[in-house]
């Protein structure tokens, strides 16, 4: 049956297929366009967003998720200028990932393709919006761009203004498409195997495990940010304080900000009440366990629960432990499989740490902010994947190709 989507994602097909074989210099042209159309619009755009932002304000949406969603001059430059930034990196189609010569003079090579038609289910953020179209379109796929409906009026501003760039570069403009519709149009997209190539969920828990266990399109998963620092018995305070504090306070609503904190208890009476005097200055509400609030008394009890919770707010799990073990245990429990850190100057526990916790990114005497594709040098990205197939960490533009083998022979046949 043909409903308004399978239209649309039929149409994102035959534009796929035209981006495939383009070559990079008509994608990086389009990007430019893109950014250039973009910037032209901000106005429209941030007189868009306002309609979204007053809207989640007025349903008492919670100030980490306004934050999301709401767009200012600078992050649309970050937009324009992520954009341009993708049209500078290599393109990865084509990119030879190995090639031999057989015993029997057959040439075999195998190479970089694009997927095809990428559909990306993500919540608020409508940065992301231009983001994903951008590496789709130079990874060479088509991008169905399904966003949360508190984002709608923001993504459709930005989305009309990729689609001029586009269209000004004479390429199909359904290279880049925003889905509407309600909860059934979801649900179309999940199970749209044929149109849609690979789905990427970029959002929350209940997201992301929905689009995991309802598809039947193949995922790319991108998982939540539980994240936690270990502060060891040999770390540098002073370092650890910095540290902390930029992982946490930085950005407090994206998914590489700080969760836990895991303090090793020899150092306790010291570094608590320094860490705690440093996280209450900067507005953090930390909930801890029994035994860390019994040396900071400023501490909330926290709840059995909050050690798997991604606030995505100024608030901050914590909890003593004895040693590299019962923090490899804890978070071996409790992670995500995001980020995780640990601070100490011992060069063999930071092996150990590094070697046993099994993360998309593990960190030393570094804040988990890092952990982005733009920081990776990468440019922008779909999101960081926590699964273990395909792809894992930052997903920048290899991660959003697939191969195929390329067989060469002078009329060879199989004995």
């Amino acid at each position: 049956m043909t409903t308004p989507f399978t239209t649309q994602a039929s149409a994102a097909r035959t534009a796929a297929r035209e981006l495939a074989t383009l070559p990079r210099g008509r994608k990086d042209a389009a990007l430019h366009a893109m950014a250039d159309a973009l910037a032209a619009a901000e106005q429209d755009v941030l007189a868009a967003n306002r309609l979204d932002v007053e809207a989640a304000r007025e349903a008492g949406t919670a100030d980490a998720m306004v934050d999301r969603l709401t767009l200012t001059g600078e992050r649309i430059a970050g937009m324009v200028q992520g954009l341009r930034d993708l049209a500078a990196l290599a393109d990865p189609v084509g990119d030879v990932l190995r090639g031999f010569t057989t015993a029997a003079g057959v040439r075999i090579t195998q190479v970089r393709v694009p997927f095809g038609v990428v559909g990306i289910i993500y919540e608020a953020r409508p940065n992301v919006t231009a983001d994903a179209a951008g590496i789709c379109l130079k990874s060479g796929n088509a991008a169905l761009l399904r966003g949360s409906s508190s984002a709608l009026n923001s993504n459709r501003a930005v989305v009309a203004a990729l689609r001029t760039g586009l269209e000004g570069q004479g390429l199909n403009p359904d290279a880049v498409c925003l889905v509407e519709g309600g909860r059934e149009v979801t649900g179309e997209m999940m199970t749209a195997r044929g149109l849609v190539d690979v789905l990427i969920p970029r959002g929350g828990a209940g997201l992301i495990n929905a689009v995991v266990n309802g598809s039947t399109v193949p995922v790319i998963e991108t998982g939540t940010g539980n994240c936690h620092l270990f502060v060891d018995v040999d770390a540098d305070q002073d370092m650890a304080l910095q540290i902390i504090l930029n992982a946490k306070t930085q950005r407090p609503s994206v998914c590489n900000a700080l969760e836990t904190l895991l303090v090793h208890e020899q150092i306790a009476e010291q570094f608590v009440p320094r860490v705690m005097s440093a996280l209450n200055g900067a507005g953090v509400t930390v909930h801890g366990d029994e035994s860390f609030t019994s040396v900071a008394p400023g501490a909330l009890p926290a709840r059995v629960d909050e050690f798997d919770a991604e606030y995505l707010s100024l608030d901050l799990a914590a909890r003593l432990v004895a040693g590299v073990d019962e923090a490899i245990e804890h978070i071996r429990a409790h992670s995500s499989g995001h980020s995780e850190t640990i601070i100490t100057t011992n060069l063999a526990t930071a092996n150990r740490f590094t070697a046993e916790v099994d993360a998309a990114a593990v960190l030393v005497n570094a804040s988990s902010r890092f952990v982005d594709g733009g920081e990776f040098g990468f440019g922008a990205e779909i999101g960081i994947s926590t699964q273990k197939l395909h792809a894992r960490g930052p997903m920048a533009l290899p991660e959003m190709t697939s191969s195929k083998y390329i067989v060469v022979g002078d009329g060879h046949i199989r004995a």
